[in-house]
């Protein structure tokens, strides 16, 4: 009997004990910063730092930073192992709602609002959006990776007609770039989003959402986290909210 048992309790304990971890957003609103980046870009690497620096401001909920990288630039002769066209896609969406058809590199929104004079008033544009009063609040909960993926369920109450979107991001990358303008120079990025989940339509004031998240096979999981924000459709990002990994 007890080697019976035994048995069982063998069998159940990896299904017993798979981790779970989860966040609420609070009373504030957490400001959504998307860095629009790619190593080809020799004017980057300090906006990547700035962003780099935000790991306190993050844990401390005071912002959620994003470092998107962009393809456009791979075409002088470094590839960008972490573009997608995808972000070039989302960084013109946004250009458009400010009326203007001029994009670049670095270049940062935060809000959903471009900030173009980010290395003196981004602290303030932070404590800004920080007194707000959320106009939507979210609610992360992540399970473990398996073969790959990372189950995560988003819960939101926000407008009706807004979107909500998922990214995992990884933190302490680094490239030794070997041509284009960044020639000879090792990068080091945080933040970086890995996958990217979204728009996802809200039709109901609560809603639940429930993705699986691809995750890099290399990816180290204490360097990861999911952020989620929901955003409507004149660009402004009501609440956003980040959560590493469980266990990290």
């Amino acid at each position: 009997m007890k080697k019976l048992i035994a048995t069982i309790l063998l069998c159940i304990t990896p299904f017993s004990f798979a981790q779970t971890c989860s966040k609420q957003s609070p009373n504030h609103t957490i400001p959504l910063l998307e860095l629009y980046t790619s190593e080809g870009c020799s004017s980057c690497p300090p906006a990547d730092h700035t962003v780099s620096g935000l790991q306190k401001a993050a844990s401390e909920d005071k912002v959620v930073p994003l470092a998107l990288h962009v393809d456009y630039w791979d075409y002088i002769g470094w590839t960008d192992r972490f573009a997608k066209p995808g972000f070039a896609q989302r960084q013109h969406w946004l250009t458009d709602l400010t009326g203007s058809r001029v994009v670049y590199t670095p270049e940062m929104f935060v809000a959903g609002h471009e900030l173009r004079d980010w290395s003196e008033l981004l602290p303030g544009r932070i404590d800004e959006v920080n007194a707000k009063v959320p106009q939507a609040n979210i609610g992360i909960k992540l399970s473990s990776v398996s073969n790959g993926k990372l189950p995560v369920e988003v819960t939101t109450h926000a407008p009706i007609g807004s979107k909500l979107y998922i990214a995992l991001y990884e933190n302490g990358l680094s490239s030794n770039v070997k041509s284009g303008e960044n020639s000879g120079v090792t990068l080091k990025h945080d933040f970086v989003v890995r996958d990217w989940q979204g728009p996802i339509a809200l039709d109901a004031a609560s809603s639940n959402a429930s993705r699986m998240l691809s995750v890099p096979a290399a990816a180290v999981n204490k360097r990861l986290g999911v952020a989620a924000f929901v955003q409507d459709n004149s660009g402004d990002v009501l609440q956003s909210l980040a959560l590493p990994l469980c266990g990290s």
